[in-house]
């Protein structure tokens, strides 16, 4: 299935999302940007569809915004049109995500991954947000996730000076998951995904509420949570589907109910 800017592709139970901009190193405009969001919300609300990967090609994820749509804004018409909102639509996606990156992941491309729970990257990737080069800053929650990944002083070290960080630094700082050769990127990400669309559905989506909550809940209410979720889980089959085949010894069969 091809749109303007993306391939959709499906394989088993896992729903696949290919920036598809390849002379512009998939820079992403509000057009592609909007077609990627839809996707990911369709995957979402699909009961077929297990985990959900998005990835570019051999030399680029996403090589950032593009420059040429913004150059004319000002503030009130990027007030009026609002060009982020769509990105924070992402954060409501509630089955695992996984990026596979090749190449560049810069600006809006880094901040692409970095809406994915998951980052499988090649070897010779690339990371970065060159906005201050531009005379902006990253402005799809770029500061937010970046500082949440390594830290206060190695996020503003990075985003003051502008400058790319290998894959290799990215896994150090634990931006991403897993380095690999260039040509495993894909594989590895689909292993990957594989996998978890093996696991209970309910029980993945409420692992993931509880971890993203984590990161700005006190512990008492992190805790919480965790307990109310824990609680949730035991009003689903899946639960039940996974305990008695615990028991008989096979492998369980979930089914998201």
């Amino acid at each position: 299935m091809s749109k303007t800017f993306i391939h959709v592709l499906v394989e088993n139970e896992v729903g696949i999302i290919q920036l598809n901009r390849p002379k512009a190193l998939n820079a992403l405009n509000r057009k592609m940007v909007d077609e990627i969001v839809e996707q990911m919300e369709a995957f979402d609300a699909d009961n077929s569809i297990r985990v959900i990967v998005l990835k570019g090609n051999e030399r680029a994820f996403a090589a950032g915004a593009d420059i040429e749509e913004m150059m004319e804004e000002t503030p009130l018409t990027l007030e009026v049109l609002d060009p982020f909102a769509v990105w924070d639509r992402l954060s409501l996606i509630k089955k695992p995500t996984i990026a596979a990156v090749n190449g560049f992941a810069l600006g809006g491309g880094f901040e692409l991954a970095l809406h994915c729970d998951l980052i499988i990257a090649a070897r010779d990737a690339k990371f970065g947000f060159p906005e201050v080069k531009l005379g902006v800053l990253p402005g799809a929650g770029g500061t937010q996730f970046l500082t949440k990944a390594m830290g206060r002083r190695k996020a503003l070290e990075w985003i003051w000076l502008g400058e790319s960080m290998t894959a290799q630094e990215a896994e150090k700082y634990g931006v991403v998951n897993r380095v690999v050769e260039a040509e495993l990127v894909e594989e590895e990400a689909m292993r990957l995904a594989t996998r978890l669309a093996k696991q209970a559905p309910i029980s993945l989506r409420l692992i993931k509420e509880s971890v993203y909550k984590a990161e700005d809940l006190p512990i008492v209410d992190g805790k919480m949570l965790e307990r109310k979720n824990f609680y949730l889980a035991f009003a689903s089959e899946d639960q039940t589907e996974g305990m008695r085949a615990f028991k008989e010894k096979r492998p369980p069969t979930f089914k998201g109910e």
